[in-house]
């Protein structure tokens, strides 16, 4: 077993959700033995991954503008989507836009359709990102669904990434099912289906052991 308090360097800065992810590592690491060899070289999970923190609202079209798309073509559309307001992308600020401005940054209809319907669904409150924090992991796979573009996917990385939940197996990401081949298995990729189950070993904390998956599969998230 890594104990908690070796998982920090030395004079590293610590963080309640920080410390949370240590005190989940550790408890992995004591049941399974392959990600507590993982841990001790790749040490404990950044869900920031060194990404400011954005507003529900703006992540969100983040995440849409990178869909299916290499990183450096996103980062350049979403860079212009950015710079199309004064701050933080709102629901209210993309529904003022029209389409042609919007799509001026680079998006493809499919992308812009998403977003506005997105911009939509919050101002309609049928998507609560003013309490989503609040809202069970189900009530926000399905308020997130209920967007054009936005499937279970998109909100399992939402619930890991933004909103920091500790147990979402995401077994529709090949990374997590290759990695977890490497980890756990003999090396054959299991579907998704198959996969489900297997992810409950990893409870209360199966975001982590998604996030050794993606390490040992060695896949940028």
């Amino acid at each position: 077993m890594v104990p908690a308090y070796r998982l920090f360097p030395m004079g590293s800065p610590t963080t309640r959700a920080s410390v949370l992810l240590a005190a989940a590592t550790e408890e992995l690491a004591w049941r399974e033995p392959a990600i507590a060899d993982l841990a001790a070289t790749v040490g404990v999970p950044n869900f920031r991954r060194g990404r400011p923190r954005r507003p529900h609202f703006a992540e969100l079209a983040r995440m849409i503008c990178y869909q299916q798309l290499a990183g450096s073509a996103a980062r350049a559309i979403h860079g212009r989507f950015e710079a199309l307001f004064d701050g933080p992308a709102t629901a209210e600020g993309v529904l003022s836009l029209p389409d042609e401005r919007l799509r001026s940054a680079g998006l493809s209809a499919s992308k812009a359709r998403s977003i506005q319907d997105l911009a939509r669904h919050v101002v309609d409150r049928d998507v609560r990102l003013n309490v989503i924090a609040r809202l069970p992991d189900e009530e926000v796979i399905r308020e997130l669904t209920l967007v054009r573009g936005i499937g279970t996917w998109t909100a399992h990385m939402f619930l890991i990434f933004q909103l920091g939940r500790l147990d979402v197996w995401p077994v529709d990401d090949y990374g997590v099912r290759k990695g977890y081949a490497r980890l756990f298995g003999n090396g054959n990729v299991a579907s998704a289906r198959e996969l489900q189950p297997l992810g409950d070993r990893f409870r209360p904390y199966r975001s982590v052991a998604a996030w050794y998956c993606w390490r040992a599969a060695d896949t940028l998230i």
